[in-house]
């Protein structure tokens, strides 16, 4: 018996794109069926009740005292106030039945669009020789003691590495640490750190043209997450030792100062710079934000691509790689590191309804997201504070941050179990199309 495997996929893809599109029709015709013309109510209070609980968060961040208290009470009440509305009509259920049918229709809709091909499914794999002479710099209190936890050092160690254990009481200068080793012939560098010790040694790593290994034991580990590595278990990133294969990203820069995740400016890094901020984040961030958010303290910022001009936003985050935007599912997750092109994402908002307005996403006027090679942050200042990958600095103005594409050859282990699947965004056009051409194709197959 002969089978036709293509024909099977897309057989698959046909009815995953015809589900994806029956769900997404029920989810709409059924509020209709049961509540007639009082949906629209219901979808209008569900909105209502999201754009007041976002108006209160607003005034949580920029009020404070009593204000500042009922302002959080309206953020729990809204959306509690919604649900008991629903529940007054009956129409709990089928709030929740609506909500399950969107989640088929997005999952197989991802599905249908993710097998067709269409869109890149991970960076460029390049196969090379293993080190002959590795260098590790490990933190001991990165992550909480991951590198005691999981006997980074041994293993490394047992793979033939050097490894330098930084001091938790002196301060070393982990980049000059990464150069004297590089001059005596180390020919990969590695970290287990935090992202900001990552970014200096990748620095010198790209400076040198030699391999860099991620060791994911920072407490976020963003740049590790990106790279596909296992954040829970950072022993596997040591198999790239052995085991591994080359992937060359890109690496941004504010001014001289390297960064692989991010440079953030305004609110966020200034509130970083506060002496009381590693001690008691929440309650620094806190105080510090009604003056920065309604412009009472902190730099006016201007940020110029040489195309588009950021004027006064509250908070503007310069990526090594653009962030997802378009999809919820993808916030805080970079598709790519080899695009070659910064990500820029600006919230100017001064006011209730421009906060409620965040909830269009990327198309809100309070939100502005770009892509570009090259962008100038100036202020109203001489200097300004910047956030480099969790480091706190003061940077003079203008600080120019750059992309250096395919700067950095990262070695990681050639199975990766982190390494998160592609989705494309749901786009119902091509969803419809899909749904209604493939079977004619299947069938003009067949019968050729």
């Amino acid at each position: 018996m002969v089978v036709d495997f293509g024909e099977r996929a897309h057989a698959a893809q046909r009815w995953s794109a015809r589900v994806s599109l029956a769900a997404a029709a029920l989810a709409m015709l059924l509020p209709l069926v049961f509540a007639g013309t009082g949906s629209l109510v219901l979808v209008g209070a569900g909105l209502a009740g999201m754009a007041v609980a976002v108006a209160a968060v607003w005034w949580v961040l920029t009020r404070r005292g009593a204000a500042r208290v009922a302002a959080a009470v309206l953020a729990v009440a809204a959306p509690v106030c919604v649900i008991g509305f629903f529940d007054a009509a009956n129409l709990l259920w089928l709030v929740l039945v609506c909500c399950g049918l969107w989640v088929v229709a997005v999952w197989s809709g991802r599905a249908a669009l993710s097998s067709t091909g269409a869109r890149p499914v991970g960076m460029t794999e390049h196969h090379v020789p293993a080190p002959r002479r590795p260098f590790l710099i490990m933190n001991p209190r990165s992550g909480g003691g991951k590198v005691a936890r999981f006997g980074l050092r041994e293993k490394a160690e047992r793979l033939g590495a050097e490894v330098v254990l930084l001091d938790p009481d002196h301060r070393q200068d982990v980049a000059e640490l990464a150069r004297t080793a590089v001059a005596e012939g180390a020919d990969l560098l590695g970290v287990a750190g935090g992202d900001g010790t990552q970014a200096l040694v990748a620095a010198v790593a790209a400076q040198c043209g030699t391999p860099f290994l991620v060791i994911s034991s920072g407490t976020r580990n963003h740049f590790a997450m990106d790279l596909g590595l296992d954040r829970e278990d950072p022993s596997t990133c040591l198999d790239a030792l052995t085991d591994g294969v080359e992937l060359h990203v890109d690496l941004g820069f504010a001014g001289e100062h390297p960064f692989v995740n991010n440079a953030s400016f305004g609110a966020y890094a200034a509130v970083v710079q506060s002496p009381s901020y590693r001690d008691d984040k929440v309650r620094t961030t806190l105080d510090l934000l009604p003056d920065l958010l309604t412009r009472q303290q902190g730099a006016r910022l201007v940020a110029d691509t040489g195309e588009t001009t950021i004027a006064g936003p509250q908070a503007l985050l310069v990526s090594n790689n653009p962030y997802r935007t378009e999809d919820p599912a993808g916030l805080g997750r970079r598709e790519r590191l080899d695009s070659g092109v910064l990500g820029v994402l600006g919230v100017t908002v001064d006011s209730a309804a421009e906060a409620a307005g965040l909830l269009r996403g990327p198309q809100s006027a309070g939100l502005t997201v770009l892509t570009t090679r090259q962008v100038a942050v100036d202020a109203d200042r001489e200097e300004i504070e910047v956030g480099v990958d969790g480091e706190a600095l003061v940077l003079p103005t203008p600080v120019r941050c750059r992309i250096e594409p395919g700067a950095l050859r990262v070695r990681v282990p050639r199975n990766r179990p982190g390494v998160p699947a592609v989705k494309p965004p749901l786009e119902w056009r091509r969803l419809r199309k899909l749904a209604a051409t493939v079977g004619r194709t299947a069938v003009n197959r067949r019968g050729h």
